[in-house]
């Protein structure tokens, strides 16, 4: 295949803009798998007579799946054109919604929940990775609004399908997860097929190798302690934004209220990215790391 012309002025180009907000539409629906559980959480319970740890296994699962497929999808973007990852992850994370349709138990549910989550990795960390590289001056910003579209998703999605569940089940709204992901994910990945030239590449890495060997680290290392990082954040958000729809439904509320309450905090989280990026290009992403983990520990504080 003939590869794609590339403007003249490559980063921060509009075509760089266009190229962000396809990304940011691709990883809006294969991020969809990682909230669709959530919101299904309390039909499975209901179905499967079991109780809220048991019916927690799946999202459990599609963790799992999320960080290992990070790692390993992670390298397969490495290796092979932007365009091509998401297509079959768009494919897999297909596959396991119609497999999740068809399980007829909860380890079932849980193992094509480790596909959905193993897949959908592609619309997170390559995207971002993928991204990076094509802005220069706001890249911080770019990158947020990349990261923002795993938010938008579950801000999104729930609402969207809510009606569904209610009228027709949780293999409905699996059933137009499906569909709506390879009608949508397929078309807009054939238009990431442009590459950046090899040389920009290694002087992105050669920067990114600088800029570590300045805070005394190695690459590796630095990339370690900022996944240490990462963790430290998502354990205090993990609990309110897996049971806030069980919770909704258990006080009697409905699965739509607890939809539209994951929506509203998913997009603070969307509106904490952008501001976090515009702040990293003037600022520089460690301190905006440090004034991020104030916050974050003075709001769990109160």
């Amino acid at each position: 295949m003939q590869k794609a012309a590339i403007p003249v002025q490559i980063t921060d180009s509009r075509y760089s803009w266009s190229r962000l907000a396809l990304t940011l539409l691709i990883g809006t629906v294969l991020n969809a798998g990682m909230w669709a559980i959530i919101v299904i959480m309390p039909a499975v319970e209901a179905e499967y007579s079991g109780s809220r740890a048991m019916a927690s296994l799946p999202y459990t699962h599609t963790m799992i799946g999320f960080g290992t497929g990070n790692y390993v999808m992670g390298r397969a973007a490495d290796q092979f054109a932007a365009m091509l990852s998401p297509i079959i992850a768009a494919f897999l994370t297909a596959l396991g919604y119609l497999l999740a349709t068809m399980s007829g138990s909860l380890l079932m549910l849980s193992l094509a929940q480790l596909l959905v989550g193993f897949a959908s990795t592609i619309g997170f960390g390559p995207l971002i990775a993928d991204i990076s590289h094509w802005f220069v001056q706001r890249r911080g910003f770019a990158v947020a609004i990349t990261a923002s579209g795993n938010f938008l998703s579950g801000a999104i999605w729930p609402i969207l399908l809510a009606n569904v569940l209610q009228d027709c089940g949780w293999r409905a709204v699996y059933l137009v997860m499906a569909v709506v992901t390879l009608a949508v994910v397929v078309p807009l990945a054939l238009a990431l097929r442009s590459r950046l030239p090899d040389k920009l590449n290694a002087a992105a890495e050669q920067a990114s190798v600088f800029n570590a060997k300045s805070a005394g680290l190695s690459s590796s290392g630095l990339q370690y302690l900022l996944g240490l990082a990462g963790i430290g954040c998502c354990v205090a958000m993990s609990m309110p934004q897996v049971h806030i729809v069980a919770l909704c439904v258990g006080l009697g509320y409905g699965p739509a209220v607890g939809a539209q309450m994951l929506s509203l905090m998913l997009l603070g989280g969307v509106a904490s990215r952008i501001v976090s990026g515009l702040l990293a290009d003037r600022l520089g992403g460690v301190r905006t790391l440090l004034v991020g983990s104030i916050l974050q520990c003075l709001a769990l504080f109160l």
